[in-house]
């Protein structure tokens, strides 16, 4: 299906790329960061810190929640950290005819309580598009698409704000039947320019 995001000007549209990107873009110059085994990286994206500011968020959340309608999709649910900001900040763009539903994805079912894997007012009977911040290699969203599965959930496609072409994990999830959308494509070069002069690489 095309994209159809014609109530969203091409300016907002690149206005809010270029916020999201140098707010959320940390340098080793700036902070000691480091990948999962504990070694230095020249950068990262921390897509927490412009989704979690107000006025970002709700500019996003209207973008976002466009590109949603336009797939017919109003159930979102999202899986760790970085998704969280996404599901909320949607939820009050929806219309009374067509309001949005949001849910949390556990890593594992409650041991109590109502022992939920999904938290929220999910419905079974619709839809759902899976949020995440930044797809990479995709098994994470993967992982949250096979939970949501197992729970009963019909998953239709994943939503980030950002996707590393360089991964492969759109690949990965077309291949299990997932439509992709992302608010911006980034390419390695381009991006290990931006970030480090070195072109050191998260």
């Amino acid at each position: 299906m095309p994209n159809d995001y014609s109530t969203v000007p091409e300016s907002a549209l690149a206005k809010l790329g270029h916020t999201l990107y140098q707010r959320a873009l940390v340098r080793r110059e700036d902070e000691a960061i480091t990948d999962p085994r504990g070694q230095p990286i020249g950068w990262l994206l921390d897509t927490r810190t412009p989704m979690l500011d107000g006025d970002v968020f709700q500019e996003a959340g209207t973008v976002l929640a466009e590109r949603l309608r336009a797939r017919g999709i109003d159930q979102v649910a999202g899986f760790g950290y970085g998704a969280f900001p996404l599901v909320t900040a949607v939820l009050p763009h929806g219309t009374p005819e067509r309001p949005f539903r949001g849910g949390f994805i556990r890593e594992r079912r409650k041991a109590y309580g109502r022992r939920r894997l999904v938290e929220g007012p999910l419905d079974r009977s619709r839809p759902v598009a899976l949020m995440d911040d930044i797809l990479n290699s995709g098994r994470s969203a993967a992982r949250a698409a096979a939970l949501l599965r197992s729970d009963g959930f019909d998953v239709a496609g994943v939503v980030t704000l950002f996707n590393f072409t360089w991964s492969g994990g759109r690949a990965r999830l077309e291949a299990e039947g997932l439509w992709v959308e992302s608010l911006l494509e980034l390419n390695l070069r381009e991006s290990a320019r931006a970030a480090t002069p070195s072109g050191d690489t998260a």
